[in-house]
């Protein structure tokens, strides 16, 4: 059995830039199911296994990749953390308010 789930969508660098800006709860919502695909795939390679999310996840191609790869790398590394207030937002200790 593969280490790492296949993904039906490969990623291309023309899909990792959005068009326009997404509105904050978009940002939010992409920057959260990002962290939480990280967590629950447990990639070796988080960086490629993070462009294939991006890739397969429509509503993610609206927020640029390197905007939530940018946001992930702030995540504190321990505890319960959710990204809060867009591209200019940060991380809040505990659970999103919705998922």
């Amino acid at each position: 059995m593969p280490q790492e789930r296949p993904f039906l969508t490969p990623p291309e660098p023309a899909g990792e830039k959005a068009a326009g800006a997404a509105p904050p709860a978009l940002f939010d919502l992409a920057v959260n199911r990002a962290a939480a695909a990280l967590r629950g795939l447990r990639p070796g390679d988080p960086q490629e296994a993070l462009a294939a999310w991006h890739a397969r996840t429509r509503f993610a191609r609206r927020v640029p990749l390197d905007a939530v790869r940018a946001a992930l790398d702030l995540r504190p590394s321990s505890g319960v953390w959710h990204w809060r207030g867009g591209p200019e937002g940060a991380w809040v200790a505990g659970k999103a308010p919705f998922p």
